[in-house]
């Protein structure tokens, strides 16, 4: 595989990924959307259609690893050669700060529509009520759209979460998912991967919003911190090595499991 289809697939495939993943936080969330309050189900689901969508656009050129988690779980595995594996993250990087850009396009309007409205509400009682609510205090209102956030912040468990949600997510890529040449996604691989992360939402996403990819949290996370959105409050940088270090501490599990009980 090329340096050239790396870096075409992964940042095509992983923008794709992240404008229809933030696009549907984006249109659950706010205000003057046909979709607000659709719900947790409307998320699972939108998030594993977008993964569907970018994996099967990527899986032909690049293989889709779309994931830094993925793509060290597969050099682990020894399906990816480790001198491509920084070309495959920087690419995922790049593409998930497109696709989250590309997001904030979308939904300008409602952007615009949600802060203002924000901004007229009656300031909160000054003291939070607890620690969670001061915790919270840290990521801004539209945060959420671009990057993930415990409900419950506690370290050690967020990185737990996210450490099992990921493995999940790499053990069933590399045990079922892959191509034949054993370096990236398979046309069947990609739907039985859009699937995985379905039920990952619907049974592990409740705690920390279950990044599960390195690229997906920080980049739009970068996005949020540089847009020119009024209002738009803290990117929360504090919280932003979990859903880093959570998912590559997964992928990495997954490869070494993989090695020495399926391999």
């Amino acid at each position: 595989m090329s340096n050239a289809d790396i870096i075409i697939g992964e940042v095509t495939g992983t923008a794709v990924l992240i404008l229809l993943g933030a696009g549907v936080c984006a249109a659950v969330t706010l205000k003057r959307s046909k979709a607000q309050n659709a719900g947790w189900l409307a998320i699972a689901f939108g998030w594993g259609f977008a993964v569907l969508t970018g994996a099967y656009l990527a899986a032909g050129v690049s293989g889709a690893h779309l994931n830094p988690a993925v793509t060290l779980g597969l050099a682990i595995q020894g399906g990816t050669e480790w001198n491509q594996v920084p070309l495959y993250i920087a690419s995922e990087l790049v593409g998930a700060m497109i696709g989250a850009f590309l997001a904030w396009v979308a939904y300008y309007g409602q952007f615009k529509a949600h802060m203002a409205d924000l901004a007229h509400q009656p300031e909160p009682a000054e003291g939070p009520e607890d620690a969670d609510a001061a915790a919270n205090a840290k990521a801004g209102p539209v945060l959420g759209i671009f990057s993930t956030g415990p409900e419950i912040r506690a370290p050690f468990q967020n990185l737990a979460t996210e450490v099992i949600g990921t493995f999940v997510l790499v053990i069933a890529i590399l045990t079922q998912g892959l191509n034949d040449e054993g370096n990236g996604l398979g046309t069947l691989g990609v739907l039985i991967t859009a699937l995985v992360v379905v039920s990952i939402g619907l049974s592990l996403g409740g705690p920390t919003g279950y990044a599960i990819n390195p690229a997906r949290d920080l980049g739009p996370r970068i996005v949020h911190a540089l847009l020119p959105l009024k209002g738009k409050g803290r990117s929360d940088w504090g919280y932003a090595w979990v859903p880093v270090a959570g998912p590559l501490l997964g992928g990495a599990l997954a490869g070494l499991l993989y090695n020495v009980a399926f391999a």
